[in-house]
């Protein structure tokens, strides 16, 4: 079995994090066990979950298979989890991650991230929304929430900490504070929006950086009607992947691969899963790579416009 690439946490004491691991973003409860599960068999050791995703129970479910059935320990794996925008007050964190331990039947995870900078009221469900359906805000500063974070660790309950869809700005504030620096940034990131100049700042920090959507979120929920090319049927991306004779979404993931980046990219089909892991006996040119970095146009897909008036929001800020 290939070897997978692996980065070293530095803000974590040397924490090492496979660079390959399976999104479980938008994989259905009735389909993520059989997903992780397989996934473990083929090789993944890394497994990026969240709270918001409503799934971690079966996530879990999942991991216990492969560790029962001796196909792992688990020190073998690197999981990943975050917590959501209405658990955001101080006192509200080490509460969230002990209930995502509860939910994945785990005692720790290695890595635990602030899922947005921009908290929602507290108190009631994932997505608070008031009469007009719009959702309501907190007035919590991430700040807070990463005194919270730190405090996860102190208590053994993750070994890392980290954030997630910050802009360089935000990272700074927290860095300013922090008594445990950020291991990790998790952000969109696919040849459209390469994010250079915030993997850049990172690399700086001594923060790694993973890419989520790295195929560009083709099942986004309003992928029907935004009206956006496909990333993976794009011509540059294919022309790529014929010469090496690999799928698009082998390219995608190559690529990011070899610019140090972790990245986990998202399935739950079994033969998507193989393919998905099968990126480890090929390599990309310079020309390859320059190509694919020339296609950076600052395309997000997931900008939730609908939450841009948040005083956090991020993408309001130019990196």
């Amino acid at each position: 079995m290939a070897k997978v690439p692996s980065v070293t946490l530095k803000n974590a004491g040397g924490l090492v994090m496979p660079q390959l691991g399976l999104g479980t973003w938008q994989s259905e409860p009735g389909q993520v066990t059989a997903a992780v599960s397989h996934a473990i068999s083929v090789g993944y050791r890394a497994i990026d979950g969240a709270a918001c995703y409503q799934n971690e129970p079966e996530v879990g479910a999942g991991i216990k298979a492969k560790i029962d059935d001796g196909t792992v320990k688990r020190e073998d794996l690197f999981i990943t989890s975050k917590v959501w925008n209405v658990h955001h007050s101080k006192d509200l964190v080490v509460p969230a991650l002990k209930q995502t331990l509860k939910d994945l039947g785990l005692d720790y995870i290695e890595l635990y991230l602030i899922h947005w900078p921009n908290g929602f009221q507290e108190g009631g469900g994932f997505f608070p929304k008031d009469d007009a359906g719009n959702m309501i805000y907190s007035d919590v500063d991430y700040i807070d929430t990463w005194a919270g974070m730190e405090q996860c660790v102190e208590l053994g309950l993750c070994k890392a900490i980290g954030l997630s869809n910050f802009n360089s700005h935000q990272i700074g504030r927290v860095l300013e504070v922090a008594k445990i620096k950020p291991a990790n940034l998790q952000c969109e990131c696919h040849p459209w929006l390469n994010q250079q100049k915030l993997i850049d700042y990172c690399n700086k920090h001594d923060i790694t950086f993973t890419a989520y959507s790295p195929l560009g979120a083709p099942r986004r929920p309003w992928a029907d009607t935004d009206g956006l090319e496909t990333l993976m049927d794009n011509a540059t991306v294919k022309a790529v992947a014929a010469k090496h004779s690999k799928s698009a979404a082998q390219v995608l993931i190559r690529y990011q691969l070899q610019r140090g980046v972790i990245v986990i990219p998202k399935s739950v089909t079994p033969a998507r899963i193989e393919q998905n892991f099968q990126v480890l006996d090929f390599t990309l040119t310079a020309e390859d790579m320059a190509q694919l970095d020339g296609m950076d146009c600052n395309q997000r897909f997931l900008l939730l416009e609908w939450i841009k008036d948040h005083p956090h929001y991020p993408f309001t800020f130019k990196e």
